[in-house]
């Protein structure tokens, strides 16, 4: 079963900046395409980056210009670099594999908690 934990989350102001990290096991990482998800409350999981195996990214509208999704295939690792939060970037952050499985899958992890505020 693949197993995904999640890293890096925090309280951070207005204009403030996270790194979030996302360490993969038991999966053949480096042949897969990643994606980082959020959820806000009362809402659904939704896609805001994605990195194809050979390194090519997508963004969400909303975060275009201000995230950066990176992976390490040798530490089979996928980062998320979030600079000038806003408000409306508060939500749990998960990774998986892209596209994603089932909300049910239990290849999800907790996911790490970015709170934007001041």
């Amino acid at each position: 079963q693949v197993q995904l934990v999640e890293s890096g989350g925090g309280l951070v102001q207005p204009g403030g900046s996270l790194r979030l990290s996302c360490a993969a096991s038991r999966i053949i990482f480096s042949i897969f395409a990643m994606g980082w998800y959020r959820q806000a409350p009362g809402e659904q999981r939704d896609l805001v980056a994605r990195i194809s195996s050979d390194g090519r990214t997508n963004y969400a509208a909303s975060v275009q210009g201000r995230f950066t999704i990176s992976r390490d295939n040798g530490k089979n690792s996928v980062y998320l670099q979030m600079n000038s939060l806003k408000p409306e970037d508060t939500a749990v952050y998960y990774c998986n594999i892209y596209p994603p499985p089932d909300p049910s899958d239990d290849s999800w992890g907790q996911g790490t908690q970015v709170t934007v505020s001041l």
